[in-house]
């Protein structure tokens, strides 16, 4: 008698065999004969991650205070401007920070936002993918973050993956979000949809281009810094050693 018994990927090598003989001699039962082989379908992927446990003590705390930073009216702001700027039917999330966590989590809704900031053939991302697959996902957070860098964004306002795909810290979601709207009212380049006020203008940096003899003129000049000698004069000064003549 033949037993085939499934073992998990990776546990034990295919084609693994064990004999066992059951009974004493002279038994006329056959032996126990057990396979062991390698399941030949692979595990499907996970589509979540792993659930972590609540925090105590100053992991709490901490939380506690980034959580607090998470501004409802500037969600709804914000929603309003993706769906105004991707387009097409795209369905507006409910109210909520959780809500708002799964509306954005798989990256598709990022990755469009993105590219629709971009002339048309001339998208950072070249293929959006639909999947369920979790590591697909991250991977289009990524690629949204690294568009949106290029885009303009500073690196001090991109906000890590799993700050989104675990909600970790949703405001600073919302604050890349928010500078990556400013760029694109400052850029002025048309291709930005919606309200202008929902955003605030970069300041945008003056350069000024001096001639040869201008910087040669600038090197006699005494800084500010350093003080100034105009108007200096030794008229009413007396010797050293004499009594100031006060009259």
């Amino acid at each position: 008698m033949v037993i085939r018994l499934p073992v998990r990927l990776g546990l034990r090598p295919a084609g693994l065999r064990r004999q066992r003989q059951r009974g004493t001699d002279g038994d006329p039962s056959p032996p126990l004969r057990v396979t062991i082989s390698r399941l030949h379908t692979a595990t499907p992927f996970l589509t979540t991650m792993a659930n972590r446990g609540p925090s105590y003590g100053l992991s709490r705390e901490v939380q506690e205070k980034i959580e607090q930073k998470y501004d409802p009216d500037l969600e709804a702001r914000l929603v309003e401007w993706i769906v105004a700027q991707c387009g097409g039917n795209v369905e507006r999330p409910q109210q909520g920070k959780l809500s708002f966590q799964e509306w954005l989590m798989d990256g598709t809704l990022l990755c469009r936002l993105i590219n629709s900031l971009y002339p048309r053939g001339k998208e950072p991302i070249k293929k959006i993918p639909e999947t369920q697959m979790a590591f697909k996902q991250m991977e289009k957070i990524s690629q949204f973050l690294k568009a949106a860098e290029a885009y303009g964004v500073v690196t001090t306002d991109i906000f890590q993956t799993v700050d989104l795909w675990e909600g970790k810290d949703m405001a600073a979601v919302q604050r890349t979000l928010m500078a990556l709207g400013s760029v694109a009212i400052t850029k002025d380049d048309g291709l930005y949809r919606g309200d202008r006020d929902w955003f605030h203008r970069k300041a945008q940096g003056h350069r000024r281009e001096f001639s040869e003899e201008q910087l040669r003129r600038g090197q006699s000049l005494i800084g500010l810094q350093m003080g100034s000698n105009r108007g200096a004069s030794q008229s009413g000064m007396t010797g050293y050693g004499m009594p100031r003549q006060i009259i």
